[in-house]
C-alpha cells in the first residue's frame, strides 16, 4: 500500500520523463510552424502569436489536471509510485491538420481573392473552429467511449490511425530528414538504437534527448563549414513576442469555413477518444486506476479551451504513460512540462525554439512515433485481422500523393485541375486516387470494419456496412469528387461530378447486394451470423 508521508512534487526520474515529453511537443509545434510557413507560404506572425498560445495553453491546462489526478490518486491509495498521465499535441492529428485542412484552407482563401493576411486570419479561425468542434465532440463521446469501441472493430480504430501515422507522420517527415541526410540520419539512427533497440544510452539520458543533442550538434557544426550544402540555413535572430491566449468569439466566424473539412476533423476527434480509452487501459494495466471519463474529459474540456482561446492542434494523453513510469517520472514531469510548453507560447521562446531547430533534426521522433502507432495496430489486432488493418492503408497512402500532386510548388493547381477533371477515357487514374484520399480516416474505417466482418462470417453486418458506405459516398463525407474534399448535396453538383458519385456509391451498393445474395443462396455454416 504504500505511506502516506508527504508527496515530493519532483522525483529524480521526472528530469527525463519531463525531457521526453517537452521534445515529443516541441516536434509536432515545429512540424506544424514548418509545413504551414514553409510548404504553404503562412505569415509566420500568425502561427507564432495567434495559433501558438492558444495551442499550448491547452498542454498547460491539460498537464496541471492530469498532476493534480495523480497527485489526488496518490494521496488516495498511499502510494509514492503513481505516474501522471501524460498529456501532448497529438501528432497524427496535429499534422493532419496542418497539411490536410489548415494549408489547403489557406491556399484557398487566397485564390478567392484574400490577401495573404486576410486569408490567414480566415485559416486561423477555420483552424479555432476546428479545434471547438473536435472539444465539444470529445466531450459528448467521453460519456460513449465504451459505445464506440463495441461498434468499431480495433482494427478499424488502429488501422485508421496507423494509416495516418504511417505515411502524413512517417514518410513525409522522413522525406525532411533526408533532405539534410548527414544529420537527420544520424538522429534517426540513434533514436533507433535507443527507442527500438532499447539501447541503453550515457548517463541514462532520454534516447530522445540524446538523438536532438546529436543532430543539433551536427547540424550547427558542420552547416558552417559548407559541409551540409543548401540543407544549412543560419539561425534567425532571437525575436521577443509575447502573445496571451484570451478568449475569442472569432472561430465563429470559421465555422462556415471548417464544414467542407468535417469528414477529416470529426473524425480526428473520435479516435482521440478511443485513444484516450486505450491509454487508460495501458495506465491501469500498469498499476495506476484512473477514471477513464476523467481522462477523456480533461482531454476534451483542454481541447475546447485551446480552441477558444486562438489553438488549433488538439491535446491527447500520451499512450507511453507506463514507459514514463519505468523511467521513474511521477507527477512532477507533467507539471515542468505543462509549464515550460505552455509559457513558452506566451513568452514567444518556444517560437524561437522551433526557428532555431531544423525539422531535420526534430523530425527523428516523429518518425519513431509513427513506427509506434502502426506497430501497435498490428501487435493489439488479432492476427486474423492483420489484412484488415492493411487493407485501411489504401485510403491514407491515395491522400499522401494527392497532397504531393496538388503541392503547387511542383505542380500547378490549375493543371492539377485539368488532369483530375479530364474523364474521356473514363475516369482518370488522378481523380481515382484524389476521391480514394478523400474522407480517408472514415474510409479507412470504413474498409476495415467490412473487411473484419467478412473474417468473422458475418456478411450480413459487412452488406450494412457497405451500405452505410454508400450512404456516406452520396454526400461526399467520402471519396468527395470535389478537389477540396468537400461535401454537398449530390443533386447540386454539374453532370459529370454527379456520374462520379453515382458509381462510387454504386459500387458500394452493388457489392452489398452481391454480399446479400451470397448469403441466401449459399448453405449456412455456424459462422455465418448478421
Amino acid at each position: 500500500m504504500g505511506t502516506n508521508r508527504p508527496q515530493r512534487w519532483l522525483s529524480p526520474g521526472d528530469l527525463n520523463g519531463f525531457l521526453g515529453l517537452v521534445v515529443d511537443n516541441l516536434s509536432i509545434m515545429a512540424f506544424l510552424a514548418t509545413a504551414l510557413i514553409g510548404i504553404f507560404g503562412f505569415p509566420a506572425d500568425i502561427v507564432f502569436l495567434r495559433m501558438f498560445p492558444g495551442t499550448t495553453f491547452g498542454v498547460l491546462l491539460g498537464n496541471l489536471a492530469y498532476t493534480a489526478m495523480a497527485r489526488r490518486l496518490a494521496k488516495r491509495t498511499g502510494r509514492d509510485d503513481v505516474t501522471a498521465m501524460p498529456l501532448g499535441l497529438d501528432a497524427p492529428t496535429s499534422i493532419g491538420m496542418a497539411l490536410l485542412v489548415l494549408g489547403p484552407a489557406f491556399l484557398h482563401f487566397k485564390q478567392s481573392g484574400l490577401d495573404e493576411h486576410a486569408a490567414a486570419i480566415a485559416t486561423w479561425q477555420l483552424g479555432m473552429a476546428s479545434l471547438v468542434i473536435m472539444g465539444v465532440l470529445k466531450f459528448v463521446l467521453s460519456f460513449f467511449g465504451g459505445m464506440v469501441q463495441r461498434h468499431v472493430p480495433r482494427a478499424g480504430l488502429l488501422g485508421s490511425i496507423a494509416g495516418i501515422a504511417l505515411v502524413l507522420m512517417g514518410f513525409l517527415p522522413l522525406v525532411e530528414i533526408l533532405k539534410v541526410p548527414v544529420v537527420g540520419f544520424a538522429g534517426l539512427g540513434v533514436v533507433l538504437y535507443a527507442l527500438v533497440a532499447r539501447a541503453r544510452m550515457p548517463l541514462g539520458l532520454p534516447g530522445v534527448l540524446v538523438a536532438f543533442v546529436v543532430a543539433t550538434l551536427l547540424y550547427y557544426g558542420l552547416g558552417p563549414l559548407g559541409w551540409l550544402g543548401s540543407g544549412y540555413h543560419p539561425p534567425v535572430a532571437w525575436q521577443w513576442r509575447f502573445a496571451l491566449p484570451l478568449p475569442t468569439l472569432q472561430w465563429i466566424d470559421g465555422l462556415a469555413a471548417a464544414t467542407p473539412y468535417l469528414p477529416l476533423i470529426l473524425p480526428f476527434g473520435l479516435l482521440m477518444v478511443v485513444g484516450g480509452i486505450n491509454v487508460t487501459e495501458s495506465a491501469r494495466a500498469a498499476g495506476d486506476d484512473y477514471r477513464t471519463r476523467d481522462i477523456l474529459l480533461v482531454e476534451a474540456l483542454a481541447t475546447l479551451v485551446a480552441g477558444f482561446c486562438g489553438g488549433v492542434a488538439q491535446t491527447t494523453p500520451y499512450i507511453g504513460q507506463p514507459s514514463y513510469k519505468a523511467m521513474g517520472a511521477r507527477s512532477g514531469y507533467t507539471l515542468l512540462t505543462g509549464l515550460v510548453i505552455g509559457l513558452g507560447g506566451v513568452f514567444g521562446y518556444l517560437s524561437n525554439l522551433v526557428e532555431l531547430l531544423p525539422l531535420s533534426v526534430l523530425a527523428p521522433i516523429l518518425v519513431f512515433v509513427a513506427i509506434g502507432i502502426t506497430v501497435q495496430a498490428f501487435e493489439a489486432t488479432p492476427v486474423r485481422y492483420t489484412a484488415a488493418v492493411v487493407f485501411s492503408f489504401f485510403p491514407a497512402i491515395a491522400r499522401m500523393v494527392t497532397i504531393k500532386l496538388s503541392d503547387p510548388t511542383y505542380v500547378p493547381s490549375d493543371h492539377f485541375g485539368v488532369l483530375f477533371a479530364d474523364h474521356s477515357h473514363g475516369i482518370s487514374e488522378l481523380a481515382v486516387i484524389t476521391i480514394l484520399g478523400n474522407g480517408f480516416i472514415i474510409t479507412s474505417m470504413i474498409w476495415a470494419s467490412f473487411l473484419v466482418a467478412l473474417i468473422d462470417g458475418r456478411t450480413l453486418r459487412a452488406a450494412w456496412i457497405l451500405l452505410l458506405g454508400s450512404a456516406l459516398s452520396l454526400f461526399g463525407i467520402i471519396h468527395s469528387v470535389q478537389l477540396s474534399g468537400g461535401v454537398y448535396l449530390p443533386w447540386s453538383l454539374d453532370e459529370v461530378s454527379r456520374q462520379l458519385v453515382w458509381q462510387f456509391t454504386g459500387a458500394y451498393l452493388v457489392l452489398a447486394v452481391v454480399l446479400i445474395l451470397l448469403f441466401m443462396i449459399t448453405p449456412r455454416t455456424p459462422r455465418d451470423t448478421v
